[in-house]
């Protein structure tokens, strides 16, 4: 019962289903926070509420799956606690791998060097090509994290595959480097949890009231970790979405949400957070019917707030990409005209995403895309356009790109690609590195981080919203990805995850939501959330 003013001031703000959430007895309790139903604003008045009801908040964690997760929840917290006379980080807010950090660095365990794994791949495996990396990048972890495979009893198997090889090549660097890796820093604490019973016993003191936050994104040894620290009392509360589960590239795995009840927490108290406050009515009905095309799910109610106004946009058009782009930008309201409105363009992958860069390139629009690094930015284009002086200054360029496409490496060629699809209008290759200059000052000056605009992928803004959301791509073969569910190891789980991933897409809309798409080839979740003569352009 909250007894401090402020505290129960905060509780009679929350609607009736979070304030259940937030004052759920101690105990294994699952809450099934839906898109934009307010997980971090119960969250911090569980916190508030235990810490009122006199527990000491030294004995309370809370760990979270990013660090600007860990950042926001950890100031929210320290606004929530400054009433009940208790400082900045008086609650131990981290991610799990800084959890794992301070864990093995308080035991006396190395915890540096911290190596990128991508450096010691390059040196361990020098005749690899970028895409094997990328390959061994994944296994590796899943060797690592999910298996928790034993190197030495791979190193001593005789039918040992490539990839089993690799991954041995790999550890042994880390080791003749006296470092770790980032994997290592949750592995290596859960060793250390599992052996040492003084530490562990010290850390479950600390985390004797134990709060997780997007526990749907959970690889095996974070879930052990978490299970280690709240056993035997279980005092955990976990927050998650199961149908936001769109990481199983990172290993994360929505059945492990879906059975802890039956697997780990016997007991487990499940409470649902039922309302989006975030979207438009008319985008939350439209993303609850494309995600209930899942079979691994729970059952749940999904409803809008209350009065919550804004359309869903249909977008049918068979232009270019880039065209696509420009008539999007020009739709969105006050996108980079001064308006205070935030909008965003999302696509299924990086790559869809270039023909955006251009269009704001070209509608002067400023715009931020954090961790998108554009071809005409790579140093690789230094040195061919270099070379293609030295080759044939006074050719045109198209030429002198066919040559050293030809002759460029693996991890060149992409950006040679990118040059030889540039090179065409210009009469020699003074113009073609004029024209590169040119771009890469506009660049300069429109790639902001205050930009009302957003250009990023549907993963990338997992957390985040805007005013004004448009989905490009919507195309059969491009979102859902052919690729990545044809490649999958089950391709029907995949294909799951992939419509989880235009849920978390949608649902990032404040007040509208626009879908691009080819009308001669709309995306089959298109088909599945509308009817079908809502998706066929007008005659």
């Amino acid at each position: 019962m909250a007894e401090h003013a402020a505290v129960v001031a905060r509780l009679a703000r929350l609607a009736p289903d979070q304030r259940a959430a937030a004052t759920a007895p101690p105990g294994p309790v699952l809450c099934v926070a839906p898109a934009g139903s307010g997980k971090t604003t119960t969250l911090v008045a569980r916190v508030a509420w235990l810490v009122d009801s006199g527990v000491d908040p030294a004995t309370i964690a809370a760990i979270t799956f990013n660090r600007r997760a860990a950042e926001e929840l950890s100031e929210r917290l320290a606004a929530a606690l400054e009433p009940l006379g208790r400082g900045p980080g008086a609650v131990r807010v981290r991610t799990f791998h800084a959890l794992g950090l301070e864990i093995l660095k308080e035991a006396g365990q190395p915890v540096a060097p911290l190596l990128d794994r991508e450096t010691v791949l390059r040196t361990a495996l020098p005749l690899a090509t970028a895409a094997e990396r990328r390959r061994l990048d994944t296994v590796i972890s899943r060797l690592k994290l999910d298996l928790g495979v034993d190197v030495e009893a791979v190193a001593a198997d005789p039918e040992a595959g490539p990839a089993a090889r690799a991954f041995v090549a790999y550890e042994r660097a880390i080791a003749e480097s006296g470092g770790l890796d980032f994997d290592d820093l949750v592995v290596r604490a859960v060793r250390l949890l599992e052996t040492e019973p003084v530490t562990l016993g010290t850390w479950r003191a600390r985390c004797a009231h134990l709060l997780v936050d997007e526990a749907q994104d959970l690889d095996r040894s974070q879930l052990r970790m978490a299970l280690l620290l709240a056993a035997p009392a279980n005092r955990i509360f976990l927050v998650g979405d199961d149908d936001q589960s769109i990481y199983g590239w990172r290993l994360a795995d929505v059945r492990r949400l879906l059975q802890l009840a039956e697997t780990s927490l016997p007991g487990l108290l499940r409470v649902d957070l039922v309302t989006n406050y975030r979207c438009p009515a008319s985008v939350v009905a439209r993303a609850v019917r494309l995600v209930e095309g899942n079979r691994e799910r729970f059952a749940k109610r999904i409803l809008a707030r209350p009065e919550a106004p804004g359309p869903v946009i249909l977008a049918p058009t068979a232009a270019e990409d880039a065209d696509r782009c420009r008539a999007v930008l020009r739709s969105l309201p006050a996108a980079g005209h001064g308006g205070s409105d935030t909008c965003a363009i999302l696509a299924r992958t990086n790559r869809e995403l270039l023909p955006a860069v251009v269009a704001a390139l070209g509608e002067d629009v400023p715009f931020r895309a954090a961790g998108l690094e554009l071809p005409v930015e790579s140093p690789i284009v230094d040195d061919l356009l270099r070379a293609a002086a030295r080759a044939g200054p006074d050719e045109r360029p198209l030429a002198v790109m066919e040559r050293l496409r030809a002759a460029a490496a693996d991890e060149t060629r992409p950006i040679a690609d990118a040059l030889l699809a540039w090179a065409p209008p210009f009469e020699n290759v003074a113009a073609l590195v004029a024209a590169v200059e040119d771009v890469r000052a506009r660049l300069a000056r429109l790639r902001r981080d205050d930009a009302a605009l957003t250009l990023a992928t549907a993963h990338a803004t997992k957390g985040l919203e805007f005013d004004h959301v448009a989905v490009i791509g919507l195309d059969e073969g491009r979102f859902p990805s052919a690729r990545s569910v044809a490649e999958a190891e089950d391709p029907a789980r995949a294909l799951e995850e992939e419509r989880r991933l235009a849920y978390v897409a949608w649902t990032r809309a404040r007040r509208s939501l626009t879908l691009v798409y080819d009308p001669d080839a709309p995306s089959t979740f298109l088909r599945e959330a509308f009817e079908p003569w809502e998706i066929e352009p007008a005659a």
